[in-house]
């Protein structure tokens, strides 16, 4: 009985192993198309919808349109968003809040958008950047102003 099953098993093993060569074999004989992409060298063309990373455009004066308000901090469900402000005098003597520093932690974000709608100045928008990978953690959280960047004009 016991040498009974044995056979069956192996006979059931064969078949099935001979099954999904047929089927390969199949493919081998009868190619189509080729769907692997050779990706570092042929990059994907990406929707211009597609949500990558969050950043902050400068223009070439390296002024920005964040005004510190924290709209995009309080609007981003698990705290992918801390800025820190300071106060700065301006031309007329009158204190003005200021940005110091936007950090923004890539590796909690959740890619949902929130924070570029929460926005009031547009001064943060999603680009198409994908490729995040790093040994490191701590790449992953970026400073989004540029060093010696100031607000633009006229943005309130």
């Amino acid at each position: 009985m016991f040498i009974k099953e044995y056979f069956r098993d192996i006979y059931s093993a064969i078949r099935s192993l001979l099954s999904g060569m047929r089927l390969t074999g199949y493919y081998f004989t009868h190619q189509k198309e080729i769907i692997t992409e050779q990706y570092p060298e042929v990059r994907p063309a990406l929707a211009e919808r597609f949500k990558g990373e969050v950043v902050m455009p400068h223009n070439d004066n390296n002024e920005h349109r964040c005004t510190g308000c924290q709209a995009c901090e309080l609007a981003c469900p698990n705290g992918t968003i801390k800025i820190v402000t300071k106060s700065e005098v301006n031309a007329e003597g009158k204190k003005k809040k200021a940005i110091d520093t936007f950090v923004y932690r890539l590796e909690l974000c959740t890619m949902c958008n929130l924070c570029v709608e929460a926005c009031p100045s547009d001064a943060i928008k999603m680009s198409n950047a994908f490729e995040h990978s790093v040994f490191d953690r701590r790449l992953l959280t970026k400073v989004l102003n540029r060093p010696g960047s100031k607000i633009m004009e006229g943005v309130e």
